[in-house]
């Protein structure tokens, strides 16, 4: 039976180990809004508050919370990550480029980073359980509609609910794409093993993220807000030596309620009122990493 590996895909690399990084303007420590902009469609199940009703359709009940984000949540989340200049990288569904055309003529304005989500956010379209065959079109029909919407190639991937095969990296490395999000597993970015191309670990996180803090440890928005606050405090310690990488995830569903909106807002305030921060985009760490730390042979310098 194959099993994934921590030599299938990527080095074991400790952190005591590695070679002091430099960022960009001697930076200590580089955060990562990321910004999920996702479609469920209202005739499939999709993430619930009210897992009561999931089965129902229409599940009008958890449909409309959900679509709070896109009309209401997202634009919140917005206006206060322009006040300290922060852009989003976007884990975006393809199925959101033709519901929300507002949103990506938005984030195009502030110049944020979009990256490959599947085609939306229903269980129905998680990349899990099928042939490779299967996955490639899925994964090209989703880079094809943002290339088309764009006018560029899309550099970074995130799976929905950070779904794979064994076969994903090396599929996305096969289609051109750069970077990847779904192994959790570093706070810096790292290199990816695979057959063709060149491919990229992008720090993301599963604690700083609204979705699994609320809907499944049922922490409070003011504990989410000392969350963000607290791990960037000790990042920015360890960032004086080495410097490191912090993601923040945040669904506007979720986060774009005002209760928890307010305390989002705390923390990026609190970040922005220290010096030596890189306010970034997946995009340009993967530039950044490319030119620096990634050989031309794909290896690491």
């Amino acid at each position: 039976m194959t099993t994934l590996t921590q030599t299938a895909y990527y080095d074991y690399s400790p952190m005591i180990d590695r070679e002091p990084i430099e960022l960009p303007g001697g930076a200590r420590i580089a955060v990562i809004p990321y910004v999920n902009v996702e479609h469920f469609p209202e005739n499939l199940r999709g993430t619930a508050l009210v897992p009561g009703t999931a089965n129902l359709v229409p599940d009008v009940l958890n449909y409309g919370w959900r679509d709070y984000g896109n009309r209401v949540g997202l634009w919140r989340i917005m206006e206060m990550m322009d006040e300290h200049g922060m852009r989003g990288t976007v884990c975006l569904n393809a199925d959101a480029i033709l519901e929300y055309p507002r949103i990506i003529e938005e984030g195009e304005k502030r110049k944020w980073a979009w990256m490959g989500h599947g085609m939306n956010n229903s269980p129905a379209s998680f990349l899990n359980n099928i042939d490779e065959q299967r996955e490639r079109e899925i994964v090209g029909q989703v880079l094809s509609t943002m290339e088309k919407a764009l006018g560029r190639k899309t550099k970074g991937w995130i799976g929905p609910f950070l779904s794979e095969t064994f076969n994903t990296p090396n599929i996305l490395a096969d289609m051109g794409v750069e970077y990847l999000c779904d192994f959790t597993c570093d706070d810096q970015p790292f290199k990816f093993h695979t057959r063709t191309g060149s491919l990229i670990g992008m720090p993301y996180s599963l604690e700083l993220n609204d979705v699994p803090a609320f809907l499944d440890l049922g922490q409070s928005a003011s504990t989410f807000g000392d969350m963000i606050i607290d791990q960037f405090d000790v990042l920015y310690a360890e960032g004086a030596t080495n410097p490191r990488f912090m993601p923040i995830v945040v669904h506007s569903f979720l986060a774009g309620q005002p209760f928890r909106a307010k305390h989002l807002k705390r923390a990026f305030d609190y970040i922005a009122g220290h010096d030596k921060i890189w306010f970034t985009t997946g995009d340009e760490i993967n530039a950044w990493y490319r030119e620096h730390y990634l050989k031309t042979d794909g290896g690491e310098k």
